[in-house]
């Protein structure tokens, strides 16, 4: 979430659909491109920008806020989770901020809502703190970004469990598999947990995924654990993207074994330095991750209504 401070109301319209014309899923993507530009990170996360294309979404709204006849915002609102409040992203494009429109994407944001929402305010920007305020929200959840260098100290892999062996995803064969240990691994993580087979397959088909950086742990052949990495190529980052681990194998050191073998592929590509998100309440990962010399780089804030 980027926003803007209050200011006198220029001529505005916000426009509501369930689904956005692939010529609207560019100027979007534009838009979200200017604005990473100027904040020096993304104000819709990935999951959010993969909704963007590829047809309607249940439970997902997409809010275009245009000007003068150019789009000047854009806010996503995802309903899926059974629990949870939906959950919303805004940005104002660089060049129209200071003119209220982030205010009035918050405000269509939380009628669209039904008045109970969440809001991201990703790299917690003041700015965005203030919408949030204005918007009568409060902070509930801290998701961090942490960083580590890949060239010292030396990466060790630590040792495995009896039994376990390690190997690389074959997508198309290990699709259900996965599908289904990521559920049972993040059942208490909607975010992550409620991924599809289309989210799966979004995912695969986009340039940055390479299943040599896909690692499957396996017991008897049966699926136990898995870390799946990423490299953001422009930025020279490698990503420990998602790991997760079966629950009848939690506790068993599998967890902290795949994020190494991850993190020595990722040094054998040559980047430089690993990132990795972790909500700051998981304090038994936050202090696993900092044993493996991650460091608290930036944060991301969500908000919700209270009540």
């Amino acid at each position: 979430m980027t926003s803007d401070a209050a200011a006198p109301v220029p001529s505005r319209q916000i426009h509501t659909t369930d689904e956005l014309t692939e010529d609207q899923a560019a100027t979007v993507l534009t838009l979200l491109a200017d604005a990473a530009a100027e904040d020096g990170q993304q104000a819709v996360s990935e999951q959010g920008r993969l909704q963007l294309r590829g047809g309607r979404r249940e439970g997902v709204r997409h809010l275009l806020l245009t000007a003068d006849g150019q789009l000047a915002g854009y806010a996503q609102l995802e309903g899926a989770d059974p629990v949870e409040p939906p959950a919303g992203e805004l940005v104002v494009h660089p060049a129209h901020r200071g003119r209220g429109h982030g205010r009035a994407l918050g405000t269509a944001l939380l009628e669209a809502s039904g008045g109970s929402l969440r809001l991201w305010a990703h790299g917690g920007h003041p700015a965005a703190r203030h919408l949030a305020t204005v918007l009568g929200m409060s902070l509930f959840r801290e998701l961090r970004q942490m960083r580590r260098p890949l060239s010292v100290p030396p990466l060790h892999e630590s040792a495995y469990p009896e039994g376990v062996t390690v190997r690389t995803f074959v997508p198309g064969e290990d699709d259900a598999a996965w599908l289904a240990v990521n559920a049972a691994a993040f059942a208490h993580h909607p975010e992550q947990g409620s991924l599809t087979q289309r989210d799966l397959d979004a995912r695969m088909a986009e340039p940055w995924f390479d299943p040599k950086g896909f690692f499957l742990a396996e017991r008897d052949g049966v699926l136990a654990g898995f870390h799946w990495t990423k490299i953001h190529a422009d930025e020279g980052l490698g990503e420990v993207y998602v790991v997760g681990v079966a629950p009848n194998a939690q506790g068993s050191g599998l967890g902290k074994a795949l994020t190494t073998t991850g993190l020595a592929h990722l040094a054998a590509q040559g980047l430089p330095t690993a990132m990795l998100y972790v909500d700051a309440d998981n304090e038994a990962a936050v202090s696993v991750y900092e044993r493996l010399g991650f460091t608290t780089y930036e944060t991301d804030l969500m908000y919700r209504t209270e009540g």
